[in-house]
């Protein structure tokens, strides 16, 4: 008699709370539906909420209860998302008009920084520092890359748990962004608690700080950065971000607000995406167990694993605009002066435009068919840096790992707009 095959215990467990999960959201008023609340992020049932608004209502009028919030459009799927990133010229990203995020704060702690502009300045102080992220300097990071990762997974304890988003995730992101910054090593934990301060809201989040207290903490950044930009502004050039910004033509005239803004922009970059993506790839590997044993069969899968990973996680879950001028979006009316939100999570979902959008698959044909980077002038400007990052991990990690247990739940950031994680249990059998 042949044996019957049953699903393990904790994949059955999962497809259980999946289908609670959708059955609740499939309960709830389509007209009450407020995808940017963070609870629903938190409980994990932002995706079903998601794939309810692409069905029944892809252009969606959404009100929060939090004032600073207020009425937005969501933009659901992936064609209306692209129609929105591709035209900067009716929706703007300029921080006098609201800037990339729902919550609007007052005018005293509104950031001027290049992502929240609109041409000709944003191009002009983008290009300052792109360079940092050109060919040529990824090439010669690499080896350091590959160095510094190969020992931190050295180091990591054998059979006992730990937090992966410390050890492994924080810990990469961190050493990386000093080396762009060229930021005394020693501190560069400050780096990750400034990223961490600037995507605070105490309006959603009771544990945040408070605004005062943030705009001082981000003060005690601008004061730190302060004197590394008097130190290399009186020095030839260099090829870090802060020399880049005292040299650059669009960037050495900044007023301070500009440069704390600008800080924010790069820190939280190259902090938020790459660090939340080394964290949800090991989290979806473990939850599709198939696809980690297909990729240590064939490792070389790994160049499509990486933007699979960044897909799936999504981990800017939004970015947000403003309407200029009346305009449509997927038949809706948009005035003037309103809010849309494209939602990047929910258009990487869209089945639509990628096939078999909510399964995890290591070899798509089309693994870079996704919004996490977003699209036209905005284009995450160091994607390629991030991609570097994971793939380097995940090659290191298959040399020494056969296997990586996670122990536990993840614990997840309360925020709708960076979609990540704050712990991940993990063991490492030794």
């Amino acid at each position: 008699m042949n044996a019957v095959l049953q699903p393990a215990p904790e994949h059955t467990t999962m497809a259980a709370a999946e289908a609670a999960a959708r059955q609740r959201v499939g309960a709830m008023s389509l007209t009450g539906l407020n995808p940017a609340d963070p609870q629903h992020f938190i409980d994990g049932i932002e995706s079903h909420i998601f794939d309810r608004l692409r069905a029944e209502d892809p252009v969606h009028r959404s009100i929060s209860a939090v004032p600073e919030v207020g009425e937005y459009w969501s933009v659901t799927r992936y064609q209306d998302i692209m129609q929105v990133d591709t035209h900067p010229e009716i929706f703007s990203s300029d921080w006098s008009k609201g800037g990339i995020t729902l919550f609007n704060p007052p005018e005293s702690e509104r950031l001027p920084m290049f992502i929240a502009m609109d041409p000709p300045k944003h191009d002009d102080q983008r290009k300052a520092v792109s360079t940092i992220v050109a060919p040529a300097n990824l090439n010669n990071w690499q080896s350091l890359i590959r160095e510094r990762t190969g020992k931190l997974l050295d180091s990591l304890p054998r059979n006992e748990t730990f937090d992966w988003v410390d050890k492994v995730s924080i810990e990469l992101t961190t050493c990386m962004l000093a080396t762009l910054f060229d930021f005394p090593f020693e501190d560069r934990r400050l780096l990750t608690w400034w990223s961490d301060v600037a995507t605070m809201n105490k309006a959603t989040n009771p544990d945040a700080l408070g605004p005062a207290e943030r705009m001082a903490e981000l003060g005690k950044m601008l004061g730190y950065f302060t004197k590394l930009w008097n130190e290399r502004v009186n020095d030839a050039p260099r090829t870090d971000l802060v020399s880049m910004l005292a040299h650059g033509a669009a960037t050495r005239n900044m007023p301070p607000l500009e440069y704390m803004g600008n800080l924010v922009l790069l820190i939280v970059g190259g902090n938020d995406t790459t660090r939340n993506s080394m964290t949800g790839g090991l989290l979806a590997l473990h939850n599709n167990p198939e696809q980690f044993a297909k990729l240590r069969a064939n490792p070389a899968l790994v160049d499509s694993l990486v933007p699979e990973i960044i897909r799936w996680q999504t981990p800017l879950a939004y970015m947000r605009r403003t309407a200029v001028q009346d305009t449509e979006i997927g038949g809706k009316p948009i005035k003037q002066g309103d809010k849309v939100a494209m939602w990047y999570l929910s258009g990487n979902r869209d089945g639509s435009a990628i096939e078999n959008p909510d399964r995890f698959i290591i070899d798509r044909a089309r693994p870079r068919n996704h919004l996490s980077f977003g699209f036209g002038i905005h284009r995450c400007v160091g994607n390629r840096l991030a991609e570097l990052q994971l793939k380097i991990l995940w090659e290191e990690i298959l040399k020494r790992f056969p296997v990586i247990e996670v122990m536990g739940p993840p614990t997840r950031i309360r925020s709708s707009f960076v979609r990540g994680y704050s712990s991940l249990p993990v063991r490492i059998p030794g």
